[in-house]
């Protein structure tokens, strides 16, 4: 069964979920002179498939290949895809699909927000964390030694298809990864997220419908607050000390296991701040624990702290936090008690 998931906004355009969904390319591209699809090396037969299906129906499509996860999404790896554009005569009457997980998205959908000041962009996320957190929601960007996706732009796609085939040689870290974005649309926004992951942790089970609800709470964010103005923000729960800990790691930690971290370091602040109920609290390191995702981190407390002060979501020297008032219900919470946040880190220490 294909589902399909509208984005609403300036751009609008629609997240199909399903089995064959990267079919859908001819349809979307149709008319379109010239394609470039970029992808890291493991996914070069999906790559070939694209290209072949956007050719049968007219389109001149080329491969690009990228380095594989967080290394494709650096300025020197931008710059040499740049000169592939130039080599291929790309311009704006021409598109960019981005085939891969959400670091290839990222970089893709960044390459064709600034080549002629923006050409169209299709995903083809092939990743859970891709399909329902990078690929949607028209964020793109690339790494600095600063931090995470600190250089980039808003740039929503034509299209997102999340092709479910795709998932079938994803390896199990990955998949258990992508299931904390799922878990944190559960938290923020949707208790049928939460129910369905109590009956089956793992997320197989039911895993299409799993990516259709996480889709449709970041579809409904974007629609309302596409420049990260407003209830787009309440997505960032868990990533204000999941992004610290993927740049003191030097992006070596896969981004959902820092997200289920923040996740409950979130939700132990939550409880501190006297926002959120201990059973809530005890809820995040139950699900998450039982879904094979880390609930513990050993690091360095102050540089962590010295890292989420320039991270993108700060607000000049405002500490900014996304938690929860109960289950489903996001606030932010600005400049947290030192005693607050030293607590809920020694709930999420390794050390502690």
């Amino acid at each position: 069964m294909t589902r399909r998931v509208p984005v609403a906004g300036e751009k609008p355009y629609e997240v199909t979920i399903g089995a064959g969904a990267q079919r859908e390319l001819a349809l979307v591209l149709a008319g379109t002179p010239r394609a470039v699809v970029v992808h890291a090396p493991p996914l070069a037969a999906a790559a070939g498939s694209a290209v072949e299906i956007l050719q049968t129906a007219g389109v001149a499509a080329e491969a690009l290949v990228v380095p594989d996860g967080e290394a494709a999404k650096t300025a020197q790896v931008a710059a040499a895809m740049w000169d592939e554009f130039g080599r291929l005569g790309l311009t704006r009457s021409d598109a960019v699909v981005g085939i891969g997980g959400g670091a290839v998205t990222d970089l893709a959908g960044f390459l064709a927000a600034t080549w002629t000041r923006g050409v169209r962009f299709v995903t083809v996320p092939t990743s859970v964390l891709g399909m329902v957190d990078a690929a949607v929601g028209g964020k793109t960007g690339i790494n600095t030694a600063a931090g995470k996706n600190l250089v980039g732009a808003f740039h929503p796609p034509a299209a997102v298809l999340a092709d479910t085939d795709l998932l079938a040689g994803l390896p199990e870290a990955e998949f258990r990864s992508g299931m904390a974005e799922v878990v944190k649309c559960g938290f923020i926004a949707d208790g049928e997220i939460l129910r369905l992951l109590d009956a089956d942790p793992t997320g197989r089970r039911d895993i299409e419908e799993l990516i259709e609800r996480a889709v449709r709470v970041k579809a409904d964010a974007v629609g309302e607050d596409l420049y990260d103005t407003g209830v787009r923000e309440f997505l960032n729960y868990g990533h204000t000390l999941a992004h610290a800990i993927e740049r003191v790691e030097d992006f070596g930690w896969r981004h959902g296991e820092a997200v289920a971290v923040g996740l409950v370091f979130a939700a132990e602040l939550a409880g501190q701040a006297g926002l959120l109920p201990a059973a809530e609290v005890a809820r995040h390191h139950g699900l998450v624990a039982a879904m094979g995702l880390p609930t513990r981190y050993a690091g360095d407390w102050g540089r962590l702290q010295q890292v989420m002060r320039v991270d993108k979501k700060a607000r000049g020297a405002s500490l900014r936090f996304v938690v929860l008032e109960g289950l489903g219900n996001p606030r932010i919470l600005t400049d947290p008690d030192q005693a607050w946040l030293d607590a809920a880190w020694a709930a999420v220490s390794e050390t502690a």
